[in-house]
């Protein structure tokens, strides 16, 4: 066992220890060339070769098809909510966007693309506090829209879709778009649902500053005059993700985390499989204790917990800023590290990414016990 702290950041979150010690081992020299990966050309023989891997590796993980580019960009999924709608919203030349209101994150992606598109709220769970998603049996879809978003996990909220919506099913026959930012690679997708997926890779992947793009050959090829070429999908995928300097350093580091978890086992499986069932371990083990105790509480329905992000709160009287203050100064001072819940929901949150050992939460279970112990 390491003796480094367990950090439940949100994000930048925390990288397998195997990754970083790579990293720390190739910094000055990568592989005999004499640079740092920092140092190279994006566009030399040796960097190539690292972002050709990860590439690969990738596309292989996530069983990603033929027809799908993968795209190495930046701004963060953030900036994807711009550029989505200025690469999609004109497909049809109707400017129409359906957007799905689950969480924090989706208001948010629904508020940047009415810059660019006619945005319409297909649901809202906002007026019961996303605590719930809105069932896709609810949702007000229209057959012109140029694309469906939704935001599959919420980081803030701790709501995850644990299936992706079928919207040929729903009568719509415009492409989804996930913001998948927050449990990429915890889990495998069903592609042939999707039309464009894209996440930051501060959670799950790597360092701040690389953003992956999923998109479907189809939907290359129709951006707004105004939007930036660099932002252009069908620019960047001509162009091998080389257009513009892309983060060669966080390329490097997600394609050592790709390689960790190519060869991450857990019984039987490996890869993305092993990895899922992790987390519902690690998940299950830590809902079934707020679940039982008289102290904690997490406030989302059962059926939509996210298993990579865990809002989790005081009950009732024991919700003092005294005493969620006491719990944040413990929790350090047994190294685990970053359980503020964010700023506008408050509380505590826990984000076990990929990364999290079961370790981590048992380490955190205990401490919830202990806590409830001294002043339940």
């Amino acid at each position: 066992m390491s003796s480094r702290p367990f950090n439940f950041s949100a994000g930048p979150a925390a990288l397998p220890e195997a990754v970083l010690q790579q990293v720390a081992g190739e910094m000055l020299d990568w592989h005999g060339s004499g640079m740092s990966v920092m140092e190279m050309s994006h566009r030399g023989r040796e960097f190539t070769e690292i972002a050709e891997t990860a590439e690969r590796d990738l596309r292989e993980l996530l069983q990603v098809p033929s027809h799908f580019r993968i795209l190495f960009m930046q701004g963060g999924g953030l900036a994807e909510n711009a550029i989505v709608p200025m690469n999609l919203a004109g497909r049809q030349g109707l400017g129409k966007v359906d957007a799905v209101v689950s969480g924090s994150w989706s208001k948010k992606s629904a508020q940047e693309a009415r810059r660019y598109a006619d945005v319409q709220i297909a649901a809202d769970s906002g007026p019961g506090g996303y605590r719930s998603l809105p069932s896709p049996s609810s949702w007000q879809l229209r057959r012109d829209a140029a694309y469906v978003h939704i935001c599959s996990n919420e980081t803030i909220d701790g709501l995850e879709f644990h299936e992706l919506p079928d919207l040929l099913a729903l009568g719509s026959e415009a492409p989804l778009v996930v913001d998948c930012s927050s449990h990429v690679l915890s889990r495998t997708i069903d592609w042939s649902r999707v039309g464009l997926a894209f996440a930051g890779a501060q959670k799950n992947i790597g360092p701040a500053g690389l953003t992956l793009v999923f998109v479907r050959e189809d939907l290359l090829g129709h951006a707004m005059a105004i939007c930036p070429s660099a932002f252009d999908y069908k620019t960047v995928a001509e162009a091998n993700s080389m257009y513009n300097t892309p983060p060669t350093f966080g390329i490097y580091v997600a394609g050592l985390v790709f390689q960790w978890l190519k060869a991450f086992r857990h019984g039987e499986q490996s890869g993305v499989a092993a990895i899922e069932q992790r987390n519902i371990e690690k998940a299950a083990l830590l809902y079934a204790a707020l679940d039982a105790s008289s102290v904690f509480e997490t406030r989302v329905a059962a059926e939509c917990r996210s298993r990579m992000n865990v809002p989790f709160y005081l009950r009732g009287a024991y919700d003092t800023p005294q005493l969620n203050e006491s719990f944040l100064n413990g929790a350090k001072a047994r190294n685990l590290l970053q359980l503020k819940g964010h700023k506008s929901v408050g509380g505590m949150r826990a984000s076990i990414y990929n990364a999290m050992p079961l370790e981590g939460v048992q380490a955190l279970v205990a401490y919830l016990k202990d806590f409830e112990a001294q002043y339940g």
